[in-house]
């Protein structure tokens, strides 16, 4: 057999992805698993938007789309970065790609040569690292310890910066800690980075909207313009409209690098399907109302599955400003011994173990840069945090 490429044993498959076909196929055999391990909201997508996809399909707009996004959702997109982030892009600033994750992509491909360090504060969504690789880059990780909120402390950053570094990945409220930024601890790193002309800037502001308790979010290119025409804010419908099938992201920043990103794009995957554009464009649009609906539900999860794994054996469950996750720490429960017998000596083997006995699938931290910790998830029903919690319990107290 031919030979695969080399570059395919530089990158990982994604941890939450194995849980998730773990717990699949748990489920095929008819066991009630309960998934904490996907990031994908369990909302419907906004009915407007359906109703925007169908009337663009019935009107015949189903040909190939323009490479970098269609008029109508560019300039829907133009005013959603004005109204929630006070950042004014041209149109040729703003690109539409095939979820946020190409936007990340496409941008490393046009940037990064061999040897090029990209920082990414740790924990961190496991696909920086890996698309880093992929273009050739070095993934360099800054730890955001737990006793800062699992924020970036900015003596930390400048610390890592060197001449090799091409990217620094800001990403709050963050997947997986759900840890976000308030105005100052945001201008703080932005002091950092105004002494670093050399490097780019990629803000992943997907969780934007996910906020709780007063909080307000905030993104880099706002909090200093002077960063703006070296910082690349990226975002899409995925987690705020709970259009993750859609696949729809975007992006605005300096026109050079949305153009190179837009070669990069063309030889992948040309532009986005324009059933998806009208969809997200409508969403974008229309009335917000249930996006504060949904961030209210949200925030009533997490504080129960923050009271309820607080009160597990072993456990210590920090309470997250945003996202819908939230990293607790299992160091109370390494080097012992679950009921089944396996012998509890990392979070792989906490999260395997709860995932065989108690039929609970979550994603240890070990995947997102820090251990021992466990990623969870709760962009599901109230019902089934409460039970999985529930089990997560059970499991803590049968250790031995």
């Amino acid at each position: 057999m031919p030979a695969l490429a080399e570059r395919l044993n530089r990158v990982s498959i994604s941890a939450s992805v194995i849980m998730t076909i773990k717990a699949r196929e748990l489920a095929a055999q008819g066991i009630k698993v309960i998934s904490l391990a996907s990031g994908e909201p369990d909302f419907p997508s906004p009915s407007h938007a359906v109703e925007a996809a169908h009337k663009a399909a019935l009107a015949g707009d189903t040909k190939y789309p323009p490479q970098d996004g269609t008029k109508r959702l560019k300039e829907a997109v133009q005013r959603k970065f004005k109204r929630d982030n006070n950042l004014d892009y041209a149109l040729d600033e703003i690109m539409v790609t095939n979820g946020g994750k190409q936007s990340i992509f496409n941008a490393f491909m046009a940037t990064v040569d061999p040897g090029d360090e990209v920082l990414i504060p740790a924990p961190y969504w496991v696909s920086y690292a890996e698309m880093a690789k992929v273009a050739g880059g070095v993934p360099v990780t800054i730890n955001c310890p737990q006793n800062n909120g699992f924020k970036l402390r900015p003596e930390d950053l400048d610390a890592a910066i060197t001449p090799k570094t091409k990217w620094v990945m800001i990403n709050f409220p963050n997947n997986p800690t759900g840890a976000a930024c308030s105005q100052a601890e945001m201008q703080a790193i932005a002091a950092v980075l105004m002494k670093h002309p050399h490097v780019w800037i990629m803000t992943d502001d997907m969780y934007e909207h996910l906020i709780y308790d007063g909080f307000e979010f905030c993104t880099i290119a706002d909090v200093e313009p002077r960063l703006k025409d070296r910082t690349l804010t990226v975002n899409g419908a995925s987690k705020t409209y709970a259009m993750t099938g859609w696949r729809v992201g975007f992006c605005g920043g300096p026109k050079a690098l949305i153009k190179g990103m837009m070669n990069m794009q063309g030889q992948a995957t040309a532009g986005v399907s324009t059933i998806s554009q009208a969809a997200v464009a409508a969403a974008l649009d229309g009335p917000q109302d249930l996006v504060r609906e949904r961030a209210e539900e949200y925030r009533q999860r997490r504080d129960l599955v923050v009271e309820m794994l607080n009160a597990a054996l072993g456990i210590s469950c920090h309470k997250p400003e945003g996202a819908f996750y939230v990293f607790p720490n299992i160091a109370g429960c390494i080097g012992k011994t679950s009921k089944g017998g396996r012998k509890i000596e990392t979070d792989t083997d906490f999260a395997m173990a709860l995932l065989e006995e108690k039929y609970v699938a979550t994603v240890q931290g070990t995947a997102y840069g820090m251990s021992p910790y466990l990623r969870i998830s709760y962009a599901t029903n109230i019902d089934n945090l409460r039970e999985s919690c529930g089990r997560i319990q059970e499991f803590c107290r049968e250790l031995s």
